[in-house]
């Protein structure tokens, strides 16, 4: 199993939190941006970008947001370094196929990607909302951890830059209704003004 570490910035897990927040009862999904230092053997995650929130396999639609996100990435001289998904019900934090797909894709162009399911219990509260799967080198059998200190605690190779990030977020939701100005590629198709690649009209 890698020992690369994972460092989430504020504007990243915002992103995927108003994602969340503003399809509460549909899946939602997205890519994460970011660079890895290889003399740290660290990944820091600097940005999201939303795909869908109606999506039930690997659809057009869903290559065709890939294909844009990673394009993106490239010429903001970033990389796709993992996925997101979160599942429609309350208590599921299992990284769905579809999931396990998108996630693989993004393994092959990034040997450390890393995939992340939304625990939708913790959305609001003062704890990272993120639950990490990751997956040896040599296949694509996504799994959560185990056998590691618990993911964003002290000792975890998984860090929020700011540990005020998840009561931030729902500060942002809960009072200022952020997450209403945030689009995905679902919302683009439907208004092309969107700029749901970089939401920058959603950010504090």
């Amino acid at each position: 199993m890698s020992t690369t570490a994972y460092t989430i910035s504020p504007e990243a897990y915002y992103k995927v939190y108003f994602h969340a927040a503003k399809h509460p009862h549909l899946p939602v999904n997205g890519v994460l941006l970011g660079t890895k230092d290889s003399q740290n053997n660290s990944v820091i995650v600097q940005d999201s970008i939303p795909l869908l929130h109606h999506w039930t396999s690997l659809s057009p639609m869903m290559e065709i947001g890939l294909d844009l996100a990673f394009q993106h990435a490239k010429s903001s001289g970033l990389h796709v370094v993992g996925y997101y998904q979160a599942c429609e019900r309350l208590d599921d934090t299992s990284l769905a196929p579809v999931g396990e797909k998108v996630a693989s894709k993004v393994k092959a162009y990034f040997e450390d990607a890393v995939a992340f399911i939304i625990d939708n219990r913790k959305l609001g509260t003062t704890e990272s909302a993120l639950v990490p799967y990751v997956s040896p080198s040599s296949t694509s059998n996504w799994r959560p951890l185990s056998g590691e200190p618990a993911p964003f605690s002290p000792n975890s190779r998984f860090q929020l830059a700011s540990s005020d990030s998840p009561s931030e977020a729902a500060r942002y939701v809960q009072d200022q209704h952020l997450h209403h100005a945030f689009g995905d590629f679902d919302d683009h198709l439907e208004d092309v003004t969107i700029d749901w690649l970089r939401n920058r009209t959603c950010l504090p």
